[in-house]
């Protein structure tokens, strides 16, 4: 009988455990299950990554961020999100896109904050084209019921300058004047610094100089970039023979600085100089 006893408790014992396990199983699958139907819960509208500054070049799209943290998954019928735009100019907001659950409003063409990014805490807005005007301080505003929360950015929009050398002549005879010009053209914001340097082989480094080197101030376009023109005068004589003159463009939408270079080769037979225009590298 204690032996009966004994293999009737191990079979009691396994039914029990088989028993747990199912349950600890259904627990699961209900705990997955509330949490499928539910992202709402760890998803939270307290707080917002956003950038501090963001650069765009004209004409460009851009995309300003702006994100939820707390959880990949969101549930965009009781999200909202609205974004603003305040210039530099004005202190005023004016409203460029909102989205409350099945309804979404642009009120700037183009602009639009997708979906499906929404579905991951994503509300980064994105804008076709941005144009000069539109720089300036961003805000977007998330509602998660019944959490809210905001984040800023601030939109730079820069346009890099189209440099070009123009050469008065291909040839000049004698110890007639060289005028060289520098043109950049189409940049944004107005601030830009344009310097001349020689190379030659008896110093075969770039140095700086300004005689003979007149730059005119900067004019405005009517699409609000801006040209400058830097004009190089020259006297050649036969000791400037291959010397290498570069025309140093920086801004601050460039990544490196600009190099327009032109040698100069003087001819003794003919008494003539000759000036040849090259972009790129210079001789080491």
């Amino acid at each position: 009988m204690a032996i009966g006893r004994g293999r009737l408790r191990v079979a009691m014992d396994e039914a029990e455990g088989s028993a747990c396990r199912v349950w600890w199983a259904f627990a699961r699958l209900l705990v997955l299950g509330l949490w499928r139907t539910l992202p709402i819960a760890a998803a939270r509208a307290d707080r917002i990554l956003a950038s501090v500054y963001e650069s765009v070049f004209l004409n460009d799209n851009a995309i300003i961020f702006c994100k939820v943290s707390g959880s990949p998954h969101v549930d965009i019928r009781i999200m909202g999100i609205t974004w603003f735009r305040k210039s530099q100019a004005s202190e005023r907001e004016v409203k460029l896109f909102e989205f409350f659950g099945n309804h979404q409003e642009a009120f700037r063409s183009g602009a639009v904050v997708f979906p499906w990014r929404l579905k991951r805490g994503d509300a980064s807005l994105q804008l076709p084209r941005v144009q000069l005007w539109e720089a300036g301080e961003y805000r977007c505003e998330v509602v998660i019921t019944p959490q809210k929360a905001l984040g800023k950015v601030w939109l730079e929009v820069v346009a890099y300058p189209v440099s070009s050398l123009f050469l008065d002549q291909a040839m000049t005879k004698g110890n007639q004047k060289k005028r060289i010009s520098c043109t950049s053209s189409g940049f944004y914001p107005k601030d830009i610094n344009i310097t001349w340097k020689k190379w030659t082989w008896k110093n075969p480094q770039y140095l700086e100089f300004s005689q003979g080197v007149i730059t005119t101030p900067t004019v405005k376009n009517a699409d609000g970039t801006f040209n400058v023109t830097s004009f190089l005068s020259l006297k050649p004589s036969l000791e400037d023979n291959v010397t290498v003159y570069q025309c140093e463009i920086r801004h601050i939408s460039l990544p490196a600085s600009q190099r327009l270079n032109f040698t100069l080769t003087m001819r003794d037979s003919e008494n003539t100089t000759v000036l040849t225009k090259v972009i790129g590298a210079i001789p080491n």
